[in-house]
């Protein structure tokens, strides 16, 4: 089964390079050239997207809200615009990468096969049985990426699901940033201060109204989650 990747840009040259050197995966390429495509092509279930932000019509971060009121697949942010502010925006928004204009083809299909492991588990064995986490309230469904806190579902990116994964098969441990950027990002780490502490804080804001009642900070160690 091919997965369906969506690349959305208003530079058509940018669009056949990366359909050139994504020919030899296994995906099927929706392309759009401006935002309001991109929206129109979610109706074919992309399992993927690679969205630029300055886009005619909608922008980037337009079609990235829309994607998350009804989707939490793997999204990449593909820009020009590469100050912090923009990246932070991007992941705040539920990004799960940005990778900033000019950038090395190569690389970006790297983290497109990244996601797609990361999110799908493409070449995992398949599980002997249902496995779930459970650490206090909070149930993580192992298979069905799906975290539950009582009777809530809690919507998660491919990142913050993770990084729960993570915390919660290992609570009360402390993990540091670079454990967690490279279980959750699948990369080495070499500077990703703002991936991780704006993922961490966006955890938190869905855990609950007290930042620290579930994943505690201890400054200069890294983060754990209170069992």
């Amino acid at each position: 089964m091919k997965h369906k990747i969506l690349i959305a840009d208003d530079e058509a040259e940018i669009r056949n390079l990366l359909k050139l050197y994504l020919s030899d995966g296994n995906y099927e390429i929706i392309e759009a050239g401006d935002g309001d495509e991109a929206i129109k092509a979610l109706d074919r279930s992309p399992d993927l997207c690679v969205l630029d932000i300055m886009m005619p019509g909608k922008d980037g971060y337009q079609v990235l809200s829309e994607i998350r009121k009804k989707s939490n697949i793997p999204v990449i942010i593909l820009s020009a615009k590469d100050a912090d502010s923009e990246k932070i925006l991007g992941l705040n928004l539920g990004a799960d990468d940005y990778i900033s204009k000019p950038f090395n083809p190569l690389e970006a299909v790297a983290r497109i096969n990244s996601c797609i492991r990361r999110f799908y588990s493409i070449g995992g064995a398949a599980p002997e049985a249902h496995e779930e986490v459970k650490v206090r309230d909070l149930v993580l469904d192992i298979d069905g990426c799906v975290l539950h806190k009582g009777d809530e579902v809690i919507e998660l990116t491919s990142n913050e699901f993770k990084i729960m994964e993570l915390l919660m098969t290992h609570p009360g441990k402390v993990f540091t940033k670079q454990q967690i950027y490279e279980y959750a990002w699948g990369d080495e780490y070499v500077v990703a201060d703002n991936n991780i502490m704006v993922c961490i804080s966006k955890l938190r804001s869905k855990l609950s109204s007290d930042q620290s009642e579930y994943i505690k900070t201890l400054r200069g160690l890294g983060y754990r989650l209170e069992s």
